[in-house]
């Protein structure tokens, strides 16, 4: 028996008797979702937001974590790899357990992987195969429909299949690439050694559709309107009627979960928004009166200068990071402790947090630590609730508009949690903040006035430990040097920076040089996110 395919709602198997084909439905199932087996590749989290983006929920796991079986699974793919399959650590995955049971797609090393090991051969190829190229269809195939007679696609790899096993058919080739594309001849197991979730593969979306909707038998109906039903419903069984502490940022993640949890508990949740001196031009009030307008429970706590007074002296990027976060959780406890019978936690962790947790290659390089309350719940014997842990961050602005939540917000560019501190290089002083502060706030307003802000993903200025000769009327100065970074990203990992007007990049330095008593040069930073950071620190 073998697995056929979901429609509607019906799970279908076949039973081959003889020369007789025999359906059988054998169960309902609800929340179908599909797997992605994690190798390793740079490619496997687009992947996921490939799928994601046809409204299908996806979840991805690492490759030594195999999935169990469960009817709420449709499918599952497997991702590409920086490793060969012919090394003798290569990551493996028991291909056994699910073919004929579940549809299976393989990417690159995924589908060299199903040819290894069912048989096939996989060697290194003569030059590596990267870059754009050609897919000619040899054979119909329901993966490959209506993708073209030839289709550019996008190759990356060092190894190539050389042999596919049998009963095992080519459907697609390249001009250097003679097994692109191959499947079985009746069970639902596909591989390609192109990337169809790159832009590059300029049908790749039609790819992934195929597999979703005509091989999966899935439906589109994972949307902001269904997560959000279906986590409020989920937040109210969990929770009960428990109290719950938040800490809010003023960002979309923190606001989008802290709204999801007062939807499902109200008044039952208070949100601690901590001023930590940090933050941009009268940032503090005007967020606490939005989050106030929105319903939410919340105390404003300004604990400015005890954050400045743990700051002075301190240079090091990283020190400034763990500076702030042990006052931050220092002074999120002191008010927690005020709110009697407190059980949960709520955090705006999203799904790109949780995915490098886990991740296959692991964090073995820190680069920068990140604000947040660890330590925490263990401390206060709090439990986690974390309901956008499973979102990217384009999907926790959808649900933050379903939820109804304002633009400004739901729009609001990301803000990091040190905040100002790590766009001063160098030690932070009161002088330096009011001057940084203030440039900042002309180039936001000013992307604002020229219909810009909506059009980047973060925009900012840094405050140089640099000072400038100028000449300002009949006078010669040496003053601070800062720099605009503005960024376009769908996620944040990977980002370009905005080719911004020259005419507008004019009128915010005249505004800042002019505005500004302090600053005498205003430079743009044109780097990439890699090999820069978005941040500077």
């Amino acid at each position: 028996m073998w697995y056929l395919g979901f429609y509607g709602l019906i799970v279908v198997d076949l039973v081959i008797s003889g020369n007789q084909f025999i359906f059988i439905v054998t169960k309902l199932c609800m929340s179908r979702k599909i797997v992605i087996i994690d190798f390793g590749s740079q490619y496997t989290q687009l992947i996921a937001r490939r799928v994601r983006e046809q409204n299908v929920y996806c979840e991805i796991v690492p490759f030594y974590h195999p999935p169990v079986i469960q009817p709420e699974i449709a499918g599952i793919i497997l991702s590409g790899s920086p490793a060969s399959v012919n090394q003798a650590d290569a990551p493996d995955f028991p291909l056994e357990n699910y073919i004929g049971k579940l549809p299976l797609l393989g990417v690159c090393y995924g589908a060299q992987l199903i040819s290894k090991k069912l048989g096939g051969k996989v060697e290194n190829a003569d030059k590596r195969e990267y870059g754009r190229a050609g897919l000619i269809q040899n054979h119909t195939s329901v993966l490959l429909h209506q993708m073209g007679t030839k289709s550019q696609v996008w190759m990356s790899h060092g190894d190539t299949i050389t042999a596919i096993p049998k009963a095992y058919r080519v459907t697609g080739s390249t001009d250097d690439v003679l097994y692109a594309a191959f499947e079985h001849e009746f069970l639902p197991v596909f591989g390609v050694q192109f990337h169809p979730e790159v832009t590059h593969s300029l049908q790749g979306a039609q790819l992934i559709r195929n597999f979703l909707f005509d091989i999966c038998g899935l439906m589109p109906d994972w949307t902001p309107a269904t997560f959000v039903e279906t986590t409020v419903q989920e937040l109210k069984a969990s929770i009960g009627n428990h109290k719950v502490i938040c800490g809010l940022s003023g960002g979309v993640d923190s606001t989008v979960a802290a709204t999801l949890v007062h939807h499902a508990i109200g008044h039952n949740q208070t949100c601690i928004f901590v001023d930590n001196g940090l933050l941009r031009k009268g940032e503090f009030e005007q967020v606490l009166s939005d989050y106030r307008h929105l319903g939410l429970n919340v105390i404003g706590v300004d604990a400015s200068e005890r954050f400045l007074s743990a700051l002075s002296g301190i240079a090091d990027p990283e020190q400034k990071r763990k500076a702030i976060g042990r006052v931050f959780i220092e002074v999120f406890e002191q008010e927690a402790k005020k709110i009697e019978g407190v059980t949960y936690l709520v955090q705006g962790t999203i799904y790109p947090d949780v995915i490098e947790s886990v991740s296959v290659k692991g964090p073995s390089v820190t680069i920068k630590s990140h604000h947040n309350v660890g330590g925490l719940p263990e401390k206060m014997h709090l439990k986690v609730v974390e309901p956008l842990k499973y979102l990217f961050k384009d999907e926790v602005r959808r649900v933050g508009r379903d939820l109804g939540l304002r633009e400004d917000f739901v729009g609001r560019h990301p803000f990091p949690g040190p905040g100002l501190a790590i766009r001063i290089l160098g030690d932070i002083t009161s002088e330096k903040l009011s001057l940084l502060k203030e440039a900042d706030s002309i180039f936001i307003e000013a992307l604002r006035e020229y219909e810009l802000y909506d059009k980047v993903w973060q925009a900012f200025v840094v405050l140089l430990p640099v000072q400038s000769v100028g000449v300002m009327g009949d006078e010669r100065t040496y003053e601070n040097v800062v720099a605009l970074r503005s960024v376009g990203s769908n996620d944040g990992m990977t980002a370009d920076w905005s080719h911004l007007p020259y005419e507008f990049l004019a009128y915010v330095s005249n505004k800042i040089i002019n505005g500004v008593k302090g600053i005498n040069r205003v430079v743009y930073d044109i780097s990439s996110k890699p090999p820069a950071t978005i941040e500077w620190e």
